[in-house]
């Protein structure tokens, strides 16, 4: 009878130990026997998202991404201050809460594929250079560590042209060009050929056509800080540019 209390007691303890590691999803499952293969990876992200809180504070902003807005729950992997204050929420190797049901090229679970980086801002007014100054170090960083091409660095609004207007049309765009963060054209810009289609390029950078004014609001917004929805000439020249560079760094990529 005691071995078989023992048993009994030696069985409860074993399942409260598998319930309570499998609640807490232990990196190996005490269930199985580890018999481990090398032919694996850590979640490497392909992709930097760049939104604005549209809140008042970092303190407001913080509060919102550990809990929720009114689509439900909310967060990011980072939070930048206006002074510069940077606050990681979200482990680099788990998915945050940030990108919806965005996409971009050939990549659907946004969530599960990029940074998402959050700058305490409004949306209706510039962003301070402290906080852009911590951005630029963070990118540095970020795409150092996950070889993620430094051209891969992009607004909400252009993986959700539908729903998103963030980061507002004064984020400057520019400002990363400068220091070799996304895509960019050149100052000076070339005629494209009469035959030149602009909105397979939109669609070859890695944007979505499925709502085309959406897109080109977006585009705008990124590129030229308006949101009109018109393909006009000048339009034409930038996204000949940008097809050069896309071309070019794929080239780069298969060599």
């Amino acid at each position: 009878m005691g071995s078989t209390r023992h048993q009994r007691l030696t069985g409860l303890a074993l399942a409260a130990l598998l319930l309570g590691g499998l609640a807490c999803h232990p990196p190996r499952n005490p269930m199985a026997e580890w018999l481990p293969s090398p032919n694996h990876n850590a979640r490497r992200p392909q992709l930097i998202v760049i939104h604005h809180t549209a809140e008042k504070s970092f303190d407001i902003s913080l509060k919102v991404l550990q809990t929720q807005n009114s689509g439900g729950p909310v967060s990011s992997h980072y939070l930048i201050g206006r002074d510069g204050r940077l606050a990681q929420l979200v482990s680099d190797d788990h998915r945050a809460y940030h990108a919806g049901g965005g996409t971009w090229g050939p990549y659907r679970d946004l969530n599960s594929l990029s940074i998402g980086i959050e700058l305490d801002n409004t949306g209706f007014e510039p962003f301070a250079d402290a906080q852009i100054d911590r951005l630029l170090l963070l990118l540095e960083d970020i795409t150092k560590r996950f070889n993620i091409p430094r051209t891969q660095v992009v607004a909400h609004a252009d993986v959700d042209p539908i729903r998103k207007q963030d980061p507002s049309g004064f984020f400057p765009w520019q400002r990363l060009a400068d220091k070799g963060f996304g895509l960019w054209p050149d100052p000076v810009l070339a005629d494209p050929p009469p035959a030149f289609d602009g909105w397979a390029v939109l669609r070859l950078i890695g944007y979505s056509l499925k709502d085309p004014a959406a897109t080109l609001r977006a585009f705008h917004l990124h590129y030229h800080h308006t949101e009109t929805t018109d393909l006009d000439e000048q339009d034409r020249k930038i996204l000949f540019n940008l097809q050069t560079k896309v071309l070019a760094e794929g080239r780069a990529k298969s060599n």
